[in-house]
């Protein structure tokens, strides 16, 4: 099982390292190297196994289904923000937007190359979705946001791939759904979406 999981093991290391002990004791700067480093991988292995995630003809598919997902989500995460207080101010939504595209993009990319095809290789089609989503949820511990709002995001976003394999509009999802969170969730009920021990220091 572990040789089918030759890219995910290390990508899992690197990001685990980083986030719970290396973010500790590096500068800033050193995300972007992890961030490389884990698109790297990722670039490998679509390199060794031909699945770029870009099939022309799983757009439109792909498209209908993340917007059944993802309209209905940021409406809701617009609702409960509007009842749970005043709204985060933050300036300029287009420039988050353009920054949250290919951060999302790249996150979609390690999840469905990577993290489902190898889950669904040591695994099955069905079992392979939900490994995925449970492990994608499980880096986003400790943040007790983060990590259920992702385990149930990356199921469906694995569902859409696994039938339509096109990461488009995966990441304008992703990307849309966290502008939302960010735009209208206070930071502190979303811990200013940190993770392992970035976000230990908030508490």
């Amino acid at each position: 099982m572990i040789r089918k999981l030759r890219f995910t093991v290390p990508l899992l290391a690197i990001i685990a390292g980083y986030t719970w002990v290396f973010v500790r004791v590096t500068p800033r700067w050193a995300a972007q190297v992890v961030t490389a480093i884990v698109l790297g991988l990722s670039l490998w292995r679509a390199a060794r196994t031909g699945e770029w995630g870009l099939r022309g003809s799983a757009f439109l598919p792909a498209l209908r289904a993340a917007a059944a997902f993802t309209l209905p989500a940021v409406g809701l995460i617009c609702l409960a923000g509007s009842h749970l207080g005043p709204l985060p101010r933050r300036p300029n939504p287009w420039r988050d937007l353009a920054f949250l595209v290919p951060w999302a993009a790249g996150q979609q990319f390690a999840l469905q190359i990577v993290l489902l095809r190898e889950s669904q290789a040591a695994t099955s089609r069905g079992k392979g979705i939900a490994l995925a989503a449970a492990v994608f949820g499980a880096l986003h511990l400790p943040n007790p946001f983060l990590a259920p709002v992702t385990l149930v995001a990356a199921a469906v976003w694995c569902w859409i791939y696994d039938r339509h394999p096109n990461l488009v509009p995966l990441a304008l999802s992703h990307a849309l759904c966290t502008l939302a969170i960010i735009y209208c969730l206070d930071p502190t009920l979303t811990g200013h979406l940190r993770i392992g021990y970035a976000y230990l220091q908030l508490r």
